[in-house]
């Protein structure tokens, strides 16, 4: 699940996920990675994000609409999980775990994706999160059984909450450089990013 319902209040006017990275805006870029891992892809978009839908046209992925985005994360987070859960109901499949990904992370790619995934792989009971050294960072796959946790969250908090009541479920899974931690939220960091690229 890809969260791409914020709202940009930081960029002063632009919004963060079309901005371009290599030529592409940073929501399709991270969609498209999403895709190549052969996942099925969902991403939480408000209600009225149609630049934004705009930017995803062609690809295969699933929307999840969120209706309410200023309600904070957990909104998106709740939409992103009603539709993993209707995807598996109508596949008629158990759910598997849940991956989440913010959709402002310009360094994140399909081997970040794919590195957690076979970490999730090798133990699915266990919440697995990409890091930087001992830094825990995103993308994060949440197994089943907190589920219920995630249905229940409320305002901005994500899924930070369920991951500090279980410290002892947490895999790390190495990623290179600043790939699990970089997020751009101000037309500064984005100048500064592609300066130092």
């Amino acid at each position: 699940m890809i969260l791409g319902a914020g709202e940009s209040r930081r960029m002063r006017g632009r919004d963060k996920l079309l901005e371009a990275v290599d030529g592409v805006p940073q929501i399709r870029r991270i969609a498209c990675a999403a895709l190549k891992t052969n996942w099925p892809v969902i991403v939480a978009l408000p209600a009225k994000a149609n630049l934004r839908a705009a930017a995803l046209d062609a690809l295969d992925v699933s929307v999840a609409s969120v209706a309410k985005p200023q309600e904070g994360l957990a909104i998106s987070l709740r939409a992103g999980l009603r539709a993993h859960l209707a995807l598996a109901a109508q596949e008629n499949r158990t759910a598997g775990g849940l991956m989440i990904i913010p959709a402002d992370m310009p360094e994140l790619e399909q081997d970040d994706l794919e590195a957690v995934m076979s970490s999730y792989r090798r133990n699915p009971q266990l919440i697995h999160c990409g890091s930087s050294g001992d830094t825990r960072g995103h993308p994060v796959i949440l197994p089943p059984r907190l589920f219920q946790a995630l249905a229940m969250l409320r305002g901005d908090r994500g899924a930070a909450e369920i991951l500090r009541n279980n410290p002892e479920d947490i895999c790390l899974t190495p990623l290179l450089g600043m790939h699990a931690l970089r997020d751009l939220d101000t037309p500064e960091e984005w100048a500064s990013w592609r300066a130092q690229r």
